[in-house]
């Protein structure tokens, strides 16, 4: 039975790596992505170190707009649902192990 307890573990264990591998190779890709010019457009300019850096027309402005999201203090009141919860879980379900103890007869 030990066998096979350390070879259900040894398979749980390369299954994570197998899933942590798969993970990283479906990442790499947008990891290691970066933009190409399409030809004819922008050109190089020199940069201030060595090379060049390439130019694409108008500098683009990037506004961040929060729409929706979750205020602070839902954030607050979720988590102290939670551990209320989970601490009254675990009070009930310290009461059950203890009723369904055996107790030592008296002598």
């Amino acid at each position: 039975m030990h066998r096979i307890q350390r070879i259900r573990r040894v398979a749980v264990a390369l299954a994570g790596l197998a899933v942590a591998w798969l993970g990283l190779a479906v990442a790499a890709p947008a990891a290691f992505a970066r933009v190409i010019p399409l030809p004819g457009e922008g050109g190089t300019v020199p940069a201030s170190g060595s090379g060049t850096v390439p130019t694409f027309g108008a500098p683009t402005v990037t506004r961040t707009v929060v729409v929706g999201g979750m205020p602070g203090w839902q954030i607050a009141l979720i988590a102290a649902g939670a551990a209320l919860l989970a601490a009254a879980l675990t009070v009930l379900a310290d009461r059950v192990r203890a009723a369904h103890r055996k107790t030592a007869p008296a002598v």
